[in-house]
């Protein structure tokens, strides 16, 4: 049986480079991978999955995915979704039933948290029901693990507003959880 895979991690955790290395190997062993995006995901072009070093590669909207049908899903041998977080709980429920009914495995890539420490609701939903959840890791300024989201603007650290503004690193950083309460968004003792 297929399983539905999540893998979360703070801003600059390499999600996407890792979805998009993913998509890579299965191509090279000459498997059929689908890479997947939501529709809100425009920063780098609406079909574009890019990572921050560079890699990219063309994708289906999830959006139109949900309208697949089940001979169409069936045709690849994995389905990958970047920026899963995006996703509406039913649209998670659709990529747990390509595992569950069509033996597809779904691999998910995405943030679990905003930037006020609350669930994205396609990360709640996915955390609920997938069978395997893995952090990726990276690190705070300070060397500490990272796993705060911290949306900043000229001010400094952004505690209000949307759960959805697209950005990068000109208005995110990934921050330990002691300096994201704190609002530090750089060690002090360096010039900006």
């Amino acid at each position: 049986m297929a399983k539905i895979y999540f893998y979360y991690g703070a801003m600059g955790s390499s999600k996407t480079a890792n979805a998009l290395m993913t998509h890579f190997n299965y191509q090279e062993v000459g498997q059929n991978a689908l890479l997947v995006k939501p529709s809100i995901d425009t920063r780098d072009g609406v079909q574009t999955v890019k990572s921050r070093i560079g890699l990219s590669h063309e994708a289906v909207l999830l959006e139109d995915f949900v309208n697949y049908t089940e001979e169409q899903i069936k045709s690849y041998d994995c389905i990958i979704v970047d920026e899963v977080q995006f996703a509406t709980p039913q649209q998670v429920d659709f990529l747990s039933d390509i595992a569950d009914f069509m033996n597809v495995p779904v691999v998910c890539y995405g943030l679990r948290a905003d930037f006020q420490n609350k669930l994205f609701p396609g990360s709640e939903r996915l955390i609920t029901i997938c069978d395997e959840i893995k952090e990726l890791k990276t690190v705070c300024w300070c060397g500490k693990k990272a796993t705060c989201n911290a949306r900043y603007n000229e001010n400094g650290i952004v505690r209000e507003g949307s759960q959805v503004m697209l950005g990068a690193n000109d208005s995110y950083i990934a921050l330990c959880r002691y300096h994201f309460k704190k609002g530090m968004l750089q060690n002090p003792d360096i010039e900006a």
